[in-house]
């Protein structure tokens, strides 16, 4: 991804990204965060990409997995309660995209930060 500072220096961008940041747990669409950034679908997509270097679902997901793992690091919350916050249904497709993100399933993980 881009840097910060010019992901945030677009305010359009800016708007949208402070969405995802200020809800992740939200069921967030395109069409949502395209009307964040005042911006059609198409137009919002392509200027996403651009600037911050991978399509909106790919920062939505890497953020949500991001915090995911701090708050797995934290020990202080089950996997089905950091499934929540992080925007998932369920424990189990937490889960499977953790496992897919990080390579190892969120468990696993929070016990390997013990060692």
């Amino acid at each position: 991804m881009s840097g910060r500072d010019e992901r945030l220096a677009d305010e359009r961008l800016a708007a949208a990204i402070r969405a995802i940041h200020a809800n992740p747990a939200h069921s967030w669409t395109m069409a949502e965060l395209a009307k964040a950034a005042a911006l059609s679908r198409s137009s919002f997509f392509v200027r996403f990409r651009e600037v911050v270097g991978v399509a909106p679902m790919v920062y939505l997901l890497t953020w949500r997995m991001a915090l995911a793992k701090n708050l797995l690091r934290g020990k202080s919350m089950a996997v089905a309660k950091v499934a929540e916050r992080v925007g998932y249904q369920s424990a189990s497709a937490f889960s499977v995209a953790f496992s897919r993100y990080v390579g190892q399933p969120p468990a696993w993980f929070a016990a390997e930060e013990d060692v």
